[in-house]
């Protein structure tokens, strides 16, 4: 009743989309971004501690660790939709400079979760979750300017 209001008033001229209308009606403050970041960032690394420590736990320690240790990565990338939206976070996950780490950060939660509920094989898990952390760790580097070169650079001269 309210649009209607405003466009028999002549007050809403422009044709928003639903999507511009959700984006301003969600919009948060930067300190409550901030918050959400931080909370959420926090939740996911706890989630992981805890599924590291619940590995150990007897026979449904596997399926608890790829779960809760997936959910706490998955969090924390999730941390940054806070920072920079949704749509925005979604878009710059699949530019092509960090297509291939997210596609892997991707495929190595699903693996995980697979070797865990499907194949039953630890170490095949701790392996999968190996490969989790480098892939979260070379798709954060790819939001730092020059950071993958660096590390490239440093891994040739040591290993050189």
């Amino acid at each position: 009743m309210d649009k209607l209001k405003k466009v028999l008033s002549g007050q809403d001229t422009e044709d928003r989309s639903g999507l511009s209308e959700v984006v301003e009606a969600s919009s948060l403050s930067w300190g409550t971004r901030i918050k959400g970041f931080i909370a959420c960032f926090a939740i996911g690394i706890l989630c992981s501690l805890l599924g590291t420590f619940l590995l150990w736990v007897p026979r449904k320690g596997l399926h608890l660790f790829a779960v809760f240790y997936t959910f706490g990565n998955i969090a924390s990338i999730g941390s940054t939709i806070f920072l920079m939206g949704p749509l925005k976070q979604l878009k710059r996950m699949f530019e092509p400079t960090r297509l291939i780490a997210t596609i892997m950060v991707l495929l190595c939660f699903a693996l995980t979760l697979c070797s865990a509920f499907w194949w039953q094989n630890k170490g095949l898990a701790l392996i999968f979750c190996i490969l989790q952390s480098l892939a979260l760790t070379w798709y954060s580097l790819s939001f730092i300017p020059f950071a993958r070169d660096a590390v490239k650079k440093c891994f040739a001269v040591c290993l050189a």
